[in-house]
This record gives structure tokens, sequence and C-alpha cells, in this order.
């Protein structure tokens, strides 16, 4: 199963996919904090309500998480084109609720950044509490999966050790478009690739994560409580921009997409913004 959450004649709504059609489940208006499985499965399917997904706006499939973890350097390439050492513990930092967009939102290029960057990214969803969660038990504690552009602005980035003032700008992360259930996907060989203007900037697979999803739940969930709503991003292949010699990096105008195959694809227009005078 997949869902979305999209707004449709100033309404919001969380909607079960059905082909090239959504229907509402009555009672919830997002992906969050309340949202389980269990709830996603027994809510009333409103059918008189069914949409296609092309007459809605989609919003961030989780548009107002608690907390968003983001993994850095957990493809063997991508640490190797940066010239690290390979991490024995996951890189992590935080992005925040507003940092997200919806899966077919325009990025923004902001005037203070010259180096916005791309990152394909896979992104978990949790759907369980749980705090010192055990590798074993973390597949209970996932609502689903869905795909992100961890957008990143390398010279605010690289002004200090800590990455956040680079990773968390506001309305620059799209993500989703469908949370997919894990019964939908095959980690061990789904696919991931970014493509930049029709041409491919990144490709690998899901089984190429240094840190497994389970490990990063384990790992995340021994210094804080996961809950539903939470996302982590898992890390990107190889091919970002920064590391391309020349470097690459997003221009107003450009089209880029995230792919995850049978998870979904973002696709966004990239854009310059424009500052009141």
């Amino acid at each position: 199963m997949a869902y979305m959450t999209y707004e449709h004649r100033g309404a919001r709504r969380v909607g079960e996919v059905q082909g090239s059609a959504l229907v509402p489940l009555r009672g919830l208006t997002e992906v969050g904090s309340a949202t389980t499985a269990e709830v996603l499965a027994e809510a009333e399917r409103d059918t008189g309500g069914r949409v296609e997904i092309d007459a809605v706006r989609l919003l961030p499939v989780v548009p107002n998480p608690s907390k968003v973890f983001c993994v850095g350097l957990n493809y063997r390439e991508h640490v190797t084109e940066t010239k690290r050492e390979l991490p024995t513990y996951p890189v992590l930092f935080p992005k925040f609720a507003d940092s997200l967009i919806g899966a077919y939102d325009d990025i923004v290029l902001p005037p203070e950044s010259t180096q916005v960057d791309y990152e394909g990214e896979l992104a978990v969803v949790i759907g369980r509490t749980g705090r010192r969660i055990a590798e074993a038990d973390a597949a209970e504690h996932v609502l689903g999966y869905t795909t992100a552009n961890d957008i990143t602005m390398r010279d605010f980035q690289y002004k200090t050790h800590q990455w956040m003032q680079g990773k968390a700008w506001q309305a620059s992360t799209p993500l989703g478009p469908a949370l997919v259930t894990p019964a939908e996907v095959d980690l061990s060989s789904a696919g991931i690739r970014t493509v930049l203007n029709g041409e491919k900037v990144q490709e690998s697979d899901l089984s190429m994560l240094i840190f497994s999803i389970p490990r990063l739940i384990a790992e995340i969930s021994t210094f804080t409580t996961l809950t539903p709503g939470d996302v982590i991003l898992t890390g990107t292949p190889g091919g970002v921009g920064y590391r391309r010699d020349p470097q690459l990096f997003l221009r107003d105008g450009d089209q880029v997409s995230v792919e995850i195959d049978g998870v979904g694809s973002v696709r966004n227009l990239v854009r310059g913004e424009v500052i009141p005078a």
C-alpha cells in the first residue's frame, strides 16, 4: 500500500493511492505523530471523495515530523569521493520540519548560496514509538519508506566542522511523493538514482548502505525516543556535484529528480529566489 498527504480544495487529507487516484482516509489530515500502521489500515476509506492525483497539491509525505535525522557518508563511493575514512559510527545531523517541501514543489535557490547541491536519498518513516530498539526489532518500528533530495548549500555546510547550517535550510528538501509500506519495497535490490536535466548524476542501490536501516534505528534510538512520523534520511550515493571536476551545482531552470525503485520519485524545478525590492 502507498499513501499521500495532500491538499485539495482547501482541505488537507491523507489518501490511499489507487492507480492514478487517491481515496481519502476519514479522520486523517496528515501522516504524523498519531499515524501507526494500524491507523492507516483501519481508517475508513471515503470512496466518495476519490480524486485524481494530478488534481491535488502534494505535501511532504510527513509535513510536521517531530524529528528529522539525516545520515552522512553512508555509501562507500560517497565516502571515497570525499577522501574520508569509512565511518565506524553513523554521521548524524538534523533537519527541521520547515526544511521539507512537497515532492513536486520548486526548489528555490537562496541568494546567499552559490553552491546548491543535490543528494538523492531513501527516507524511512517511523510508525511505532521506541527507545533503545534492538536491530532485530527495528523493522517493527518502520511505517514505510519515501524519497528525498537532501538539498545542501555546500558553501554554508563547510563554514564549520558541523554541517547543520548547510543542511537545514528552510523550504529546501523534497520529501515524497508517497509513503510506501515495507511489504512493497525490496531494500536488498532497489536502485536509487538522481537525474539532472536528463543526465544521470548519481546511481547505486540500497544494498550498498554502510549502515543498514535497522542499525540506524538502533543507534538513533539509543540517545532519543523515536516516535511515529519521525523521519530518517539514510544517506546519498557518490556523484554529488561538489565532488565533481568541474563542480556541478543547481542553477535556475534546472530539472532535478530522485528515483527509487518501488518507492517513487521526487521531481523538482529549480528556480532563483526573487527578493522584493
